[in-house]
């Protein structure tokens, strides 16, 4: 079909991709003059009613979708037996082609194109479009740099009420693979979030977390066997951003980001820990770490020779650096901190269980609520981030909820913050829920701080926060207690 002419307006001048349902040219707008991407459907879907007005009632839907990192809609048509849709033209190359060319992304390239794209998901899931198609192949990458998604919608309307078999996209694009569409289920936009933490996992490591003999084995793979960890792949990826990349490919939708605009939030709060970058360096946590395209293939080829000599090494940097920032966590007392109470008495272990929201909307990161008591103070458990320190004036306050196991009565409870300044008082009751009693005067948290307790006996207790630090958000890297 290239020099064909469509509608009298599109000169086709070259087959750029080619799938099982349609054709991709980039072609001349004689009327603009200018560069476009037309979007031809197969003959053989063109004489079937249904398809075509799928085709044309995706089409609408897409054109609605203006945002930077969506390709955008021209026009739409039908010419002398062919359907097609016309996008701008992105001139670079896709996802899958600059892994391809130049390996795993540097950290923090990664992590900015997952806002990007996670970013112009969010907004098609606020139109109710689901990509369903989510993959490098789909994500364009401009001159500039800039992430753009495209093929939305279309994978969708042309296999609903036909069987995941039937038009071959489900096989065919089985690599970034919802669990619930290989196992037939209802998808969701929960699905794009899976197939966006393949996406970034493949990003991160070059290669996608699982493969097989053929389709349908790595299909069975997704529903059934749980992704390596990138940590495993790729060490010098923050263990904040392998969390979150972890959480996305959880097999229970209900367990994975409650939304795609949580999981784009998340991907910036890991943004913000990485500190500056460029194209060849990242800084994670102040700390330079090479990230070059091909520096993390190297590192595992040298891991495969060496035995377990780097992952000792890896060990033995973490607990250094632990040891660094328990340092400056803890000492906090000893350089200008404040702590109160006296030493004695007796550990009583404590659980970081949830938040405790009351006036919220129940999502301020109960799942790293674990963090805060996990006994790594590299680790911790955070707030939403508001426009004030009085949370916006959207509440008077929220929590993190520890369980003592049983019934007790404490003494004394530390916390330690990277994020001092913040005022809080300790509540104890008998249940995760509440009713909740104060238990401790309200005093402001420094780096290092011991709330003296007045002993009200409960099992469940709550750092209960009342107003954030000047930075408006709270991290809790360890809550600590006695008797």
């Amino acid at each position: 079909m290239v020099g064909e002419v469509i509608a009298g307006r599109y000169e086709l001048e070259e087959l750029v991709d080619h799938g099982g349902m349609s054709s991709v040219y980039r072609g001349h707008d004689r009327q603009l003059e200018r560069t476009v991407a037309l979007k031809i459907l197969h003959a053989h879907f063109v004489d079937d009613p249904e398809y075509v007005e799928r085709f044309r009632r995706e089409a609408r839907a897409v054109a609605q979708l203006s945002h930077p990192h969506i390709v955008t809609v021209i026009d739409r048509g039908s010419s002398e037996g062919h359907q097609y849709i016309v996008f701008e033209y992105v001139e670079g190359e896709n996802l899958k082609q600059l892994v391809e060319r130049t390996g795993p992304l540097a950290v923090g390239r990664t992590v900015e194109l997952g806002v990007e794209i996670a970013d112009a998901l969010a907004f098609a899931h606020a139109h109710d479009l689901v990509h369903r198609d989510v993959k490098p192949q789909n994500v364009l990458i401009d001159t500039a740099g800039n992430a753009k998604v495209t093929d939305f919608g279309i994978a969708r309307s042309l296999d609903v009420d036909h069987g995941v078999t039937q038009t071959g996209t489900v096989l065919g694009t089985s690599n970034y693979l919802s669990p619930e569409q290989a196992a037939g289920q209802q998808v969701t936009p929960a699905s794009d979030i899976y197939s966006l933490g393949v996406v970034l996992y493949e990003l991160l490591t070059g290669e996608v977390p699982f493969r097989g003999d053929n389709l349908v084995v790595v299909a069975m793979k997704h529903v059934t066997e749980d992704a390596p960890s990138i940590l495993d792949q790729r060490p010098d990826v923050p263990p904040r951003l392998a969390r979150a990349v972890q959480r996305a490919l959880e097999k229970d939708p209900a367990r994975r980001f409650p939304t795609m605009d949580a999981f784009a939030n998340e991907l910036r709060r890991c943004r913000d820990e990485l500190g500056a970058f460029d194209a060849d360096r990242t800084i994670v946590r102040g700390m330079p770490v090479l990230a070059e395209p091909g520096a993390a293939r190297s590192a595992r080829s040298r891991a495969r020779r060496s035995g377990h000599l780097p992952a000792l090494l890896a060990l033995a940097g973490a607990v250094l650096l632990a040891i660094v920032v328990a340092a400056l966590l803890y000492g906090g007392s000893r350089l200008g901190g404040h702590h109160h109470g006296a030493a004695a008495g007796t550990v009583v272990p404590l659980r970081g269980i949830g938040d405790y929201d009351p006036q919220g909307d129940g999502e301020e990161h109960g799942y790293t609520a674990h963090l805060a008591t996990d006994g790594n103070p590299t680790t911790h458990w955070e707030t939403e981030r508001y426009s004030t320190r009085q949370f916006g004036g959207l509440k008077s306050g929220l929590g993190l909820v520890l369980d003592a196991g049983r019934a007790v009565k404490l003494k004394q409870l530390t916390v330690t913050s990277s994020t001092p300044g913040f005022t809080a008082v300790v509540r104890v009751g008998p249940s995760p829920n509440g009713p909740f009693t104060n238990d401790s005067a309200t005093r402001i948290v420094q780096s290092s701080s011991t709330f003296a307790l007045n002993g009200v006996s409960g099992r469940y207790y709550v750092l209960w926060i009342t107003e954030l630090p000047p930075n408006d958000y709270v991290w809790v890297q360890e809550v600590s207690a006695k008797d």
